[in-house]
């Protein structure tokens, strides 16, 4: 029998959420079983049963594709509210600096550049609920010269 961090291997892992419905949110306990998901909302439980949980765990970009090949769409990953935007329509950015702070689940997120360009388009202001995949920030990448 295996032991890692006080947990038995095959032992139930259950993850709390916070999810809001119409205005009201829930804490929302998640539990993986073998042909589904256990879900606990106050004194209720439900069981999910999903057919291809591959859209559940979409595989993660690689980091070596050229900036060329990103995207210059920022959206949340997640609901949250913006705190502070450091730029507007026009500005030239360079990738990884700072273009918003993000407030989700009780923390402040710092949203970087994901390329160098030009800010063609903004979406949010300070203070504005943002939802999940939502396109926030757009930046148009410098245009090259191909001679």
């Amino acid at each position: 029998m295996r032991v890692r961090a006080g947990v038995l291997l095959g032992d139930p892992m259950t993850i709390k959420r916070n999810v809001t419905v119409d205005g009201e949110t829930f804490e929302v306990e998640l539990e993986k079983e073998e042909d589904g998901w256990k879900v606990s909302i106050d004194d209720s439980q439900f069981k999910i049963q999903v057919e291809q949980e591959k859209f559940l765990a979409p595989k993660r970009e690689s980091r070596s594709r050229s900036s060329s090949a990103r995207s210059g769409t920022i959206s949340s990953p997640i609901p949250g509210k913006v705190v502070s935007m450091h730029i507007s329509v026009g500005d030239r950015v360079e990738e990884g600096s700072v273009l918003m702070i993000l407030e989700a689940m009780k923390m402040q997120n710092e949203v970087a550049a994901p390329i160098s360009g030009t800010v063609t388009e903004v979406h949010c202001e300070d203070g504005l609920n943002v939802e999940a995949n939502v396109p926030l920030v757009v930046i148009e990448p410098p245009v090259q010269d191909e001679d």
